[in-house]
């Protein structure tokens, strides 16, 4: 048996998992009524706080039928000019519940497609962040762009918000695979963006790359890989094509006929993986490469990165702001989330409410768990002893969870010497199985009904 096949064999008998980029995961929020109980929180930061925050611009010009976000198509600039109108709103409501002249750590801009907002519309973003948060001087400005649709008038408004990092949405570079996903994006269209960005002085450019869509095989993934190299990215990130059409319809229309099967995926991930690190990038958790010199790959061999709804980060702390439908956020009490329908949000908004429509608050266990979850994402080993100590607990509160691991020990996926676990290279792809080991709610999930993810 191969090893992507012993790898998928083994992800079958596990189950679905979630992808991890928060503790508890999404789907164990709960409703909130009303905002009251955010503005409590918010109200109760300390002064001290650094921020990071995530702008979501919910509109693209047209959809991408593996799109997994929570997107949909701009039907004018009426729309458009209306939301941007209250996602500053929504910036407005919140700033008061802050400490006086936040500080500002980093700022992700995501969607959707934010650039669709424009050269002036990213302007205006900037001076009401501006005029309510100091940047500091190492905060990292990243924004996500699609080359299609990214256009010369957009440079003024990415350096009046300090764009210091871009990432550019490239999938897959194979025409039938573009065909099949609805996305004709040839590679001198992602070449000439990349040109245009550092000619402005934003240098650092990220690459998102997908494996496991329609028609993906090794060799075009490879292919893939090989020529997104050309543009010389400082980081690329892996993913692996998440299939729910029973959450985004629109995924309906790729034929499931044409979808690799889980081995398949072990594999085209395997070999992309293969092809970066003889690139010479080094591997950063499970699904990030990035140049030795990038501060991603050097916070991860120090033993300091983490990570958050937005993946891999190098940022630390506990807040981060969401602003705009669907957006989460992170604060020492939990977990809030955004009103996904763009009308839910636009209502709230223009209500004078903040738009919250889920929270979770997070108990001491919640926080140690989730501690121990972001280890093993990010640096793949844990030793819980010490981890327990460090959070005034006893390491005995896993002994019912270890049982758990033993398929997965007997694999060699996971190494474990008493309380000390380590996943060697072989394991780097099942790091999530082993996270669920140490996901009580997933296993009271479980005991319940069977979730419904996308396969791992």
């Amino acid at each position: 048996m191969s090893d992507s096949a012993r790898l998928a064999a083994l992800a079958a008998r596990i189950g679905p998992v979630p992808r991890y980029t928060s503790y508890p995961t999404a789907p164990h929020f709960q409703p909130a009524s009303g905002d009251a109980g955010w503005r409590g929180w918010l109200d109760a930061l300390p002064a001290d706080s650094a921020f990071a925050l995530y702008v979501h611009v919910p509109f693209c010009r047209q959809m991408c039928w593996y799109c997994g976000c929570n997107t949909q198509v701009l039907k004018g600039n009426a729309t458009l000019e209306r939301f941007l109108a209250l996602l500053l709103r929504e910036i407005d409501l919140v700033v008061p519940h802050l400490p006086a002249r936040p500080r500002l750590s980093g700022l992700h801009f995501g969607g959707g497609t934010p650039t669709i907002l424009g050269g002036d519309g990213l302007q205006r973003v900037a001076e009401t962040l501006h005029r309510h948060f100091d940047a500091m001087p190492d905060a990292e400005i990243a924004i996500e762009i699609d080359p299609r649709h990214f256009e010369a008038g957009l440079v003024p408004g990415l350096k009046a918000l300090g764009i210091n990092r871009a990432s550019l949405g490239v999938q897959s570079l194979d025409e039938s695979v573009q065909a099949a996903i609805n996305r004709h994006q040839p590679l001198d269209v992602v070449a000439r963006t990349a040109d245009a960005l550092r000619t402005a002085g934003i240098n650092s450019i990220n690459l998102d790359l997908i494996y496991g869509l329609p028609g993906q095989t090794v060799e075009n993934v490879t292919d893939t890989v090989r020529a997104s190299l050309a543009l010389q990215p400082d980081r690329i990130a892996l993913f692996g094509y998440a299939h729910v059409p029973w959450m985004k319809p629109h995924q309906a229309r790729i034929d499931t006929a044409t979808l690799p099967d889980t081995a398949a995926r072990f594999a085209q991930e395997a070999a992309a993986a293969q092809a970066l690190t003889e690139a010479g990038y080094c591997r950063v958790g499970l699904d990030h490469f990035a140049r030795p010199q990038d501060a991603l790959a050097q916070q991860a061999a120090a033993g300091q990165l983490n990570r958050n709804f937005q993946g891999y980060t190098t940022q630390t702390g506990e807040v981060l702001l969401g602003f705009g439908p669907s957006a989460i956020s992170t604060l020492p009490q939990g977990y809030a989330q955004n009103i996904p329908a763009v009308a839910g949000w636009r209502a709230a908004v223009e209500a004078g409410q903040l738009p919250v429509a889920r929270m979770r608050a997070v108990n001491a266990e919640d926080i140690l768990r989730r501690a121990v979850i972001e280890q093993l994402m990010c640096h793949l080993q844990v030793d819980l002893a010490a981890l327990t100590a460090q959070h005034g607990m006893a390491p005995d509160i896993f002994d019912a969870d270890l049982p758990r691991l033993a398929l997965l020990e007997s694999h060699g996926i996971v190494i474990r010497q008493g309380y000390e676990l380590r996943i060697p290279e072989t394991g780097r792809p099942l790091v999530r199985q082993v996270c669920a080991a140490f996901d009580s709610y997933l296993q009271q999930q479980n005991a319940a009904a069977p979730p419904r993810h996308a396969a791992a």
